[in-house]
């Protein structure tokens, strides 16, 4: 057979399958598309990426693939009817000149890669021109090996099939208790390099006092050394986007960049006890101690001897102030999105805003004090509805009249000395500022002193204010919220060693169990968990299409149900290695970790097509070939296929993991989230390609041993029959 028509034949052989498994991945990230808002934003250019991608990739395995294995994949790209000297030049300057254009012309953005690229091309150009021999499958050393590691497995589980199937039946039922272990969240932590510091005081505060409890709180925090600045505000920025009370301080904390300089936590490592060189050895390749993560500032941490170092939160305990700590960038979109600044907010809606202040208070200490919440809440607090201070100054109209004055006179003088009046402006540039007079501030700093604001009359006798009107305070609403046209209170509460999910299904029980509700008001938990929801009931109805399009995709690829079945098998076994790899690193169930679970749905379907394409292969050429006789030769049709095709299924899954291993030693913003992204795949990969090369060949063998039955039967009877008449 020609060099032509052996690729074209094994072109023919894998193609189909290989196009429809790359679409099957391309449907599997459909999902993710119908992500919205924040979720959506973060995830949507990935899913597009990959679909870009793995469609091209399809298109090119059936059409541009093919022809560059004819062109490429020979021993000789040069031919012998080239004088070898010419092929010698020709090799050389195939291979050294682009490298050496490469190593000299500018490059641009791409300069801090010119090394890489230049011992890149030199490789690939190398393994391309250069003369090569291509060994045989069973002379390949790497496959050789391959199966002297698989044979004597095959022929155990081949031996004790249905021994085999019920122990991967308990594996995958195993697997329920570490996936009723994980936690859930909206997102893993981000690590932005900065804090955000946003404690809550009560209403009423002034506005010297809250200067000062500022200033106080960022000298607290300067102390700690993993902080290089701490800057802050309180109350309202000059903006209109940023209606925040004088209740809310704001204090960024800009984190030292410099891990090194960060203080650091001894590890138990496994060489404790052996000799002092080995462990200076083994000490640079697994480090003996560990810097403290950013949840330790926060919270504090244990040294092994017990003594606990109290972090940021117990550092800034100041009575009155509620701490919540969190990341700029997080709580920006958070309160951009619910107005909840914590990782978990309650909102409480009616439409008595008393009622409302009541309902927070018992909601807030019902947090704090239950066995289940208590434990984990590092802060409550209570949006307070009512909790504000008003000054009202009542005009006695009998009064003033004896002086004859208007109330317009007494309401004049009371604006111009409290709140100040505008008598002009000033311009500067482009911008006009208002000129404002009032009284100064030790004349209107307490009541008596405002008593003693003099009334002019029209006679000319002044008159003090407190003879004409009479002052009294009142507590009153802060700041009044609606939500759906309908009052609300807050509750802000800020956790710690806990997921969001586990911690509000929990709340949620000890609220409802502990605080009754008014007819016609209602809780609506909010926060993070807001997010969790909105992106489950979307996944709920998207996932469950894509599931059906990835069966149909199956059913074209193969023409057989029992086929379908038989690949949707590695989902199940891909879910192991998932669940309990997130498990071991104590992962929580996320966005980023459901999105890594649909792409190793596609990973898992295209692993178990090529498995099933080669035990399919070997079949029906032991088919056509005569040798589908008994049980016996069906046994080493499907050895053929699983054993002698190896090599490739193994590449298929190495490719793979080339390409998410180093995900896990990620570091830097983003990081989180990559690496729960890549830790299904990985973990789901390496067990799906390890079950299926265990399960697929005994399935295999046992549904063509039930369809071929009868024709073994009659081929026994007519053998038996042969051996009589002889």
């Amino acid at each position: 057979m020609s060099h032509g028509a052996i690729i074209a034949a094994a072109s023919r052989e894998v193609g189909p399958s290989l196009f429809f498994a790359l679409l099957i991945i391309t449907v599997s990230f459909l999902p993710v598309f119908a992500l919205g808002e924040e979720s959506g934003r973060l995830f949507k250019p990935l899913a597009f990426t990959k679909t870009f991608a793995m469609m091209s990739g399809a298109i090119l395995a059936v059409t541009v693939i093919p022809v560059l294995m004819l062109l490429f994949i020979s021993e000789r790209t040069v031919p012998l009817t080239v004088q070898w000297l010419k092929r010698i030049l020709i090799i050389l300057g195939g291979i050294f000149a682009p490298g050496v254009l490469l190593a000299f012309v500018p490059l641009g953005a791409a300069e801090a890669y010119r090394i890489a690229l230049v011992v890149a091309w030199v490789i690939v150009s190398g393994i391309l021109l250069i003369p090569q021999r291509f060994s045989n499958e069973e002379k390949n050393p790497l496959n050789r090996f391959l199966h002297w590691l698989y044979e004597p497995f095959f022929a155990l589980v081949m031996r004790f099939r249905w021994l085999t199937l019920l122990a991967s039946v308990v594996l995958v039922a195993a697997t329920v208790w570490p996936l009723r272990q994980l936690g859930s969240e909206f997102m893993p932590p981000l690590e932005e390099g900065d804090l955000l510091y946003m404690p809550t005081v009560d209403p009423g505060i002034s506005t010297t006092k809250a200067r000062e409890l500022l200033q106080q709180t960022n000298k607290l925090i300067m102390q700690v050394p993993e902080v290089s600045t701490a800057w802050g505000k309180i109350g309202r920025s000059d903006t209109a986007t940023d209606p925040a009370p004088l209740t809310m301080i704001e204090s960024t904390l800009e984190l030292n960049r410099d891990k090194s300089k960060w203080r650091t936590v001894p590890v138990s490592r496994f060489y404790e006890g052996w000799p002092a060189w080995a462990q200076r050895r083994l000490t640079k390749l697994l480090p003996d101690r560990r810097t403290i993560t950013v949840n330790e500032l926060i919270y504090g941490y244990e040294w092994p001897d017990g003594t606990h170092i109290p972090g940021l939160n117990e550092i800034v305990q100041i009575p009155g102030l509620t701490n919540a700590w969190t990341m700029p960038i997080r709580t920006r979109i958070d309160m951009l999105a619910t107005g909840i600044k914590t990782p978990v907010g309650i909102k409480v809606m009616g439409s008595d805003l008393q009622t409302l202040s009541e309902i927070a208070n018992r909601i807030s200490v019902v947090i704090k004090t239950d066995e289940t919440t208590g434990p984990f809440t590092v802060s409550a607090f209570p949006e307070k509805t009512v909790g504000g201070n008003y000054l009202d100054i009542t005009i006695n109209r009998e009064e003033i009249a004896r002086y004859g004055l208007n109330v317009s006179d007494v309401q004049d003088v009371i604006m111009s000395s409290m709140g100040g009046m505008n008598v002009s402006f000033t311009i500067e540039g482009l911008e006009r500022y208002p000129i404002n007079i009032r009284y100064p501030h030790e004349l209107r700093d307490n009541m008596a002193a405002l008593g003693q604001t003099l009334v002019a009359t029209p006679i000319g006798a002044q008159v003090p204010l407190e003879q004409l009107a009479s002052f009294t305070v009142h507590k009153g609403p802060p700041m009044i919220k609606s939500e759906n046209a309908r009052l609300t209170s807050w509750v802000y509460v800020d956790i710690a060693n806990i997921d969001v999910g586990s911690f509000v299904k929990n709340a949620q029980s000890a609220v409802d169990g502990a605080v009754d509700l008014p007819a016609g008001y209602s809780i609506v938990w909010s926060g993070q968990y807001e997010y969790m929801q909105a992106a489950r009931a979307r996944l709920m109805i998207v996932v469950p299409v894509a599931g059906v399009l990835i069966v149909l995709l199956l059913y074209l690829a193969t023409r057989s149900w029992l086929r379908v079945g038989i690949v949707l098998i590695a989902e199940p076994f891909a879910l192991i290695g998932a669940v309990w790899m997130l498990y071991w690193l104590q992962y929580n169930l996320s966005l980023a970790v459901w999105v890594g679970m649909i792409a190793l749905a596609g990973l898992a379907a295209e692993t178990g097509l090529v498995m099933l394409l080669y035990l399919d292969t070997s079949f029906e050429r032991f088919r056509d070939e005569g040798r589908m006789r008994n049980a016996d030769d069906l046994w080493w049709a499907v050895h053929d296929g699983a054993v002698k095709r190896i090599r490739p299924k193994t590449m298929t899954v190495a490719a793979i993991f080339t390409g998410l291993l180093p995900l896990l030693w990620a570091s830097g913003a983003g990081a989180d989230t990559m690496r729960r992204l890549a830790v299904p795949m990985i973990g789901g990969v390496a067990t799906s390609f390890i079950l299926e090369l265990l399960i697929y060949p005994v399935l295999f063998f046992l549904a063509k041993r039930i369809a071929l039955r009868r024709q073994f039967h009659e081929y026994a009877a007519s053998h038996s029959l042969r051996e009589v008449v002889a």
